[in-house]
């Protein structure tokens, strides 16, 4: 029988002449997608992602108060805009948005703040108010929010680091050399985040672990402490970041110290020598007083001698009327300005539903906590940036503080809330009289839905709009290569791309297609429109004698295992009127709200039935914002002449606008552009022909 024999691996002795190859790793945090097939660091894409922003709304003279009463003109010369900057408000993408930004602002951001979702099971339904009572209704996350927030927790925390490992390279690519960042994170994805931020900044650029108590409520909630604060994450660009030193008021105990009072004000006494020998300056004799012969130890000024003279000459200092005293330092309480603050803010409060800070918005952060944020890390005229934007906290505090800014966010209920809320602060600070800036919005409404082509459509386009067809109960095109893609009934049906948002180009080449084919009508299925592109469906209609239906693709489409049509709702109905009227010499123009039927398309299913009917009785009430642009150009942004909306404390709307516009140039046709938003953040536009 053969025996068998163990083959012994030659000994290998690892020392300082040959380290073993795991002393040689780094501590380091990897996530998948972080490296490529070949070992090689992934490059964030920045060129690949950027894209041309597009204006589409510019907001500059917010409607004064005044207005209404007759006292435009000395409104006008109260106005305080400053020119020096136009501020952003930007739909879409935060990464394709920063791309698109950097050759304009690499290097010139000052201070980023970013509250980033840090919570995979969170349930972004809202209830949102409508009409003029205390009555409210359920609104989804739109499509494109829902596919991109499936997409970044797709492959739990490792998706979710990529994507924001992607999004802070970008923001380190446009801060200042003494720019700063704060990341506003909960117990969830904190300790993560700290790693990557290390990865991204570099831990020696790190400086503080900030503590926001966001609660004092110490009910039982579990077999737990109770979580009650979020975490801040502040990093610098350089060494060289900016910090200003925030302060605490004083306690009343504190305050209690400053008796004394004199023409200068309340102060009190402090001494100027203290325990401790020394033998450099603050270790001389001043005024007859060797230091070092007070106490049994020997005792040393609070500052150097020179100094003491100043306050001497000043007033400052006063002698004992007791010989061998210690002589003090006035000290007043206006130079007092509080205690300096620490890494732990308990002064804080969460914001209250019914409060008036309160724009009822789900994850609105306190402008407390962003004023002091900026105060303390941005110069008096920096450009600070937040590209998870959620309720404009950061652009209203950054406007109110006279700082310039940049805001991006995905969802179109976040940009329509936003904004509301910047006109509203643009509205106060002009009838204060006080500095503002104008700002404009801009569209990049452009997000993959990889996922679900991917996972349930095996990457295949033409796959996906079988699917949508089949549902819409549509007949498919045999050999449907080009823009019309399926039948129903008489009309044509258009089924846009699954990465794609509908743009204006697009429907003006299917509504070319739809009148080649001899058909008056095309139905356009998309995930995301355009904003504005019911202008450019009125111009075709007219153009092309074909009618154009929008229908937002359902969401309920992409759940597994579902076999029943969800329904396919056209984007709103909106129908206006210009009234004309002679003042003055001249033909001043306003515009009446005849129609409106929301879309419904983010109500949630269960709700959608007993919305209907209301929706078609009393679509106003469904109006939550409109605006007008009264002398519209088509290619050119949407300027704000006159807005009205609705907010917490004041649910009325008007529905005839009292601007009384008359600032045309010379009689003839013009046309106007009225824009609706409503409650769940769609807006839809029209345009109106105005004869001067």
């Amino acid at each position: 029988m053969a025996e068998n024999h163990k083959q012994k691996s030659p000994t290998v002795r690892y020392g300082l002449d040959n380290p073993h190859p795991l002393s040689q790793l780094k501590t380091e945090l990897v996530w998948e997608g972080k490296y490529d097939d070949y070992g090689n660091r992934r490059a964030v894409d920045i060129a690949g992602c950027a894209m041309p922003l597009q204006k589409i709304e510019t907001i500059d003279e917010p409607r004064s108060r005044a207005a209404a009463e007759g006292q435009l003109a000395l409104f006008d010369k109260q106005s305080k805009r400053r020119d020096d900057f136009r501020s952003r408000l930007i739909w879409g993408d935060n990464k394709l948005v920063m791309a698109s930004l950097l050759a304009e602002f690499k290097g010139k951001v000052d201070l980023f703040y970013i509250d980033p979702p840090f919570d995979v099971g969170a349930d972004f339904t809202m209830d949102v108010p409508i009409g003029n009572e205390k009555e409210t209704v359920g609104k989804d996350q739109s499509a494109l929010e829902m596919v991109a927030y499936r997409d970044m927790w797709g492959k739990g925390t490792d998706s979710y680091l990529h994507m924001m490992f992607e999004r802070l390279s970008l923001m380190k690519e446009l801060l200042s050399e003494e720019g700063s960042i704060y990341v506003h994170c909960d117990w969830r994805m904190c300790g993560a985040l700290r790693l990557v931020l290390d990865d991204v900044f570099g831990p020696d650029n790190f400086v503080n672990e900030v503590i926001w108590q966001r609660s004092s409520n110490t009910s039982s909630i579990g077999r737990i402490w109770k979580r009650a604060h979020d975490t801040l994450l502040f990093y610098g660009k350089t060494d060289l970041y900016r910090f200003n030193f925030q302060y605490k008021a004083l306690s009343e105990a504190s305050m209690d110290l400053y008796q004394n009072r004199d023409e200068r004000g309340c102060y009190q006494l402090v001494p100027v020598l203290v325990s401790g020998k020394r033998n450099g300056a603050t270790g001389q004799t001043w005024r007859g007083i060797d230091p070092n012969t007070r106490g049994k130890a020997g005792m040393h000024w609070v500052t150097t001698p020179e100094k003491l003279e100043r306050y001497y000459s000043e007033g400052l200092i006063v002698f004992p009327a007791k010989e061998g005293g210690v002589p003090r330092l006035k000290y007043y309480l206006e130079r007092n300005k509080g205690v300096v603050m620490s890494d732990l803010w308990d002064d804080i409060n969460l914001i209250a539903s019914s409060g008036n800070e309160s724009v009822n918005y789900a994850t609105q952060k306190p402008e407390g906590l962003l004023e002091r944020i900026i105060k303390a890390s941005s110069p008096d005229d920096g450009l600070i940036a937040d590209v998870f934007g959620g309720s404009g906290t950061t652009a209203a505090v950054a406007e109110r503080l006279g700082r310039r800014w940049l805001m991006a966010d995905l969802g179109r209920f976040a940009i329509h809330t936003s904004r509301k809320r910047l006109i509203e602060l643009q509205r106060t600070l002009h009838d204060e009289g006080k500095p503002y800036r104008a700002f404009d919005v801009y569209n990049l409404g452009r997000y993959e839905r990889q996922w679900w082509q991917k996972e349930r459509l095996k990457g295949a386009d033409e796959e996906h709009r079988k699917v949508v067809l089949g549902f819409y109960k549509a007949e498919l095109l045999p050999n449907a290569k080009g823009l019309l893609h399926g039948r129903k009934g008489r009309a044509f049906v258009f089924v846009d791309g699954i990465d794609s948002i509908l743009t204006r180009d697009e429907v003006r080449a299917v509504a070319r297609a739809a009148h080649e084919a001899g058909a008056k009508e095309v139905h356009c299925l998309a995930w995301e429109f355009e904003m504005d592109l019911r202008l450019v469906c009125h111009e075709l209609e007219a153009s092309e004698g074909v009618q154009i239906k929008l229908i937002p693709i359902p969401r309920e489409i992409m759940e597994k295992n579902r076999t029943s049509p969800p329904p396919f709702l056209e984007v709103a109905v909106l129908e206006a009127e210009a009234i004309c009227r002679q003042t003055k010499g001249a033909r001043a123009v306003d515009i009446k709200l005849t129609k409106f039927i929301p879309s419904l398309a983010e109500v949630p299913s269960k709700e959608l039935e007993a919305l209907k009917e209301r929706a078609i009785k009393s679509g106003f009430d469904f109006i939550d914002f409109w605006a007008v642009d009264f002398n519209w150009h088509e290619g050119k942004p949407f300027e704000h002449h006159w807005q009205d909306y609705r907010t917490r404390k004041d649910r009325s709307l008007k529905t005839v606008s009292d601007a009384g516009f008359d600032k045309y140039p010379k009689p003839g046709k013009y046309t106007a552009c009225v824009k609706v938003v409503d409650v769940f953040g769609c807006d839809t536009s029209i345009t109106v022909e105005v004869g001067i």
